[in-house]
């Protein structure tokens, strides 16, 4: 496979047949991410694309779940999506879903005939950055969405067929709003119903914008302590709202710079998995503040040290 930069795909993929379609990420301006920065943006050609089908073609693959790469594919034009779903189709008529990372934006730019049409050519799962639940966190990380906008994009795509994974992040509101932001996600997620819920704790890059606010004291990070209790606050009332209305919700939670991760099905899961957040609350309650700051080119970040240099932890 021809492939530039590295592979970003949710785990939930890894056993997918992964067809780049472009290179980057469209919009590539969010505060905090650096998985694209370094990446010219651009449409691959058709011709390129087929030519990776049939490569994989002609080995013996038929896939039956296919992932579009890189960022935010789902914002390429319907038409160019519908040429790559009739060769996918066309190579491999086995194939039962084809998948991709989707932007808030990019699902409102298409209207719900475009939308029906991309599922009936296949399209049935999308993976959103939703990030955060706070209107004024979005604004300052740049997201390109507000919460609104969030609630009729998955409006939309729930009414043409498609389900979503929602990718959010412990600790982007910053210091002392953990809670908060845990809270309002609940809410999102109660009325949105996601398939997945996928929480990653942000990393403080040094190499993307954030850190400039970092430095300037615009921005003060929280902890990973704060993260844990987010976290924990928000698998709380997940759990209380999926009994309440029999729903399931599976959720995986990444804590990469700590090397701590819960997941299970919520609410069945409620205990083991509120165990396991208190037994690591209660582990760094005991310990200096840590805090996820790194630095490198994504998946090769180095943990730094020296952070009362960068910032007032007091």
């Amino acid at each position: 496979m021809q492939y530039e930069g590295q592979i970003c795909r949710a785990p939930m993929e890894r056993a997918s047949f992964m067809l780049p379609v472009m290179v980057g990420c469209s919009y590539n301006r969010c505060k905090f991410c650096n998985l694209f920065r370094h990446l010219k943006y651009r449409i691959l050609p058709l011709e390129q694309i087929e030519d990776e089908i049939k490569r994989v073609k002609k080995v013996g693959g038929r896939p039956k779940k296919i992932f579009l790469g890189d960022g935010n594919a789902f914002g390429l034009k319907t038409e160019r999506l519908d040429e790559i779903l009739s060769m996918i189709q066309n190579y491999f008529p086995e194939c039962q879903t084809v998948n991709m990372d989707a932007t808030v934006t990019s699902i409102l730019q298409k209207s719900e005939e475009e939308l029906d049409k991309l599922y009936q050519k296949g399209v049935r799962h999308l993976y959103i950055g939703i990030e955060s639940g706070l209107d004024d966190v979005l604004k300052f990380m740049k997201k390109d969405h507000n919460v609104s906008q969030a609630y009729e994009a998955v409006r939309r795509i729930k009414g043409a067929g498609m389900s979503f994974d929602a990718h959010i992040m412990t600790g982007v509101a910053g210091k002392g709003r953990g809670i908060e932001n845990a809270e309002a996600l609940a809410e999102f997620f109660d009325r949105t119903e996601p398939s997945h819920v996928v929480n990653f704790s942000m990393f403080l890059h040094r190499e993307v914008p954030l850190y400039s606010d970092i430095k300037e004291q615009t921005f003060t990070p929280a902890d990973e302590l704060e993260n844990l209790r987010g976290e924990r606050r928000l698998v709380e009332i997940l759990v209380e709202k999926q009994e309440r209305q029999d729903n399931v919700i599976l959720y995986d939670g990444f804590h990469d710079y700590i090397k701590f991760r819960v997941r299970g099905i919520l609410p069945a899961d409620r205990e083991k998995m509120l165990d396991k957040l208190d037994k690591e609350i209660l582990y760094f309650e005991r310990q200096e503040p840590v805090f996820s700051y790194v630095q490198g080119e994504c998946p090769d970040l180095e943990k730094c040290d020296g952070l009362n240099k960068v910032w007032d932890m007091a």
